[in-house]
């Protein structure tokens, strides 16, 4: 995959002589880079975030699964947020999903994204914004080893993330790896199950799940490389909401 376009070295001079920009200029070159809005999620939580002008990877945008997986969560299944548990977001871009959930619920959340510097200094922009303090943070491109050997979150969550085709086997792999390698990190927790609701019927799952909220329309078969990849893996899709999916592990994997 392609870094971002662009590097904060540009907009302070390339080194070699006077890189000493005036304010107004830094502040012109930022405005080109990145642009602030707000977004409404529910209830009525208005967020201030800022996002870039582009970036290649689209970690730049508000995207519909984000507010999909919030109403989601929000109206019919917060039961999974109580008791507390700790929680990895998938592909986090500016990060306002993650943001949103400390603020409404105060998850212990942890942000990831792929392995580049500018979206995580985004994401801690956008938390200080908000009233919070940065979150902590894990730089990792999917399908590449996991900085730490024993994940240790219950629920693992994603928006939106199905736009690279390619990166499906990547994807997956880090999803089996996630799921199969969880290890509770307080064994007196006593966290080990979760329900929610579908259709009428109450389900219950073992952690660690992975709840995938996918509003980005794509190609049918496009969408079933990943769910039927993640399918001869070992894991188990459902459909669980609009546009919503839990994947957990189903027996003995092929990842």
């Amino acid at each position: 995959m392609e870094t971002a376009l662009f590097s904060p070295a540009s907009l302070f001079g390339d080194g070699d002589g006077d890189n000493a920009l005036s304010l107004s200029q830094h502040e012109q070159q930022e405005q080109e880079v990145f642009v602030e809005r707000t977004h409404t999620f529910p209830p009525q939580m208005h967020l201030k975030i800022r996002e870039f002008s582009f970036h290649s990877l689209n970690a730049n945008l508000l995207w519909p699964g984000t507010f999909a997986f919030a109403d989601w969560l929000l109206l019919h299944h917060q039961s999974l947020l109580h008791p507390r548990l700790r929680v990895l977001e998938l592909g986090s871009g500016t990060g306002a999903l993650a943001i949103f959930l400390k603020s409404s619920f105060h998850v212990d959340i942890t942000t990831s994204d792929y392995d580049d510097p500018q979206i995580e200094l985004n994401i801690a922009h956008n938390c200080t914004s908000n009233g919070l303090h940065p979150l902590p943070h894990i730089r990792h491109t999917w399908g590449e080893p996991f900085p730490t050997s024993a994940p240790y979150w219950e629920l693992i969550i994603a928006s939106d993330i199905l736009l690279y085709v390619k990166q499906y086997p990547n994807l997956i792999k880090t999803l089996c790896f996630l799921l199969e390698s969880y290890k509770p990190l307080d064994q007196t927790s006593g966290i080990t199950k979760r329900s929610i609701t579908v259709s009428g019927e109450e389900i219950e799952l073992e952690v660690p799940i992975f709840i995938m909220s996918w509003r980005r329309r794509i190609g049918k078969e496009d969408e079933q490389l990943f769910f039927g990849g993640c399918e001869k893996a070992g894991l188990t899709v459902r459909h669980v909401g609009s546009r919503v999916y839990c994947i957990t592990i189903a027996r003995p994997s092929n990842c």
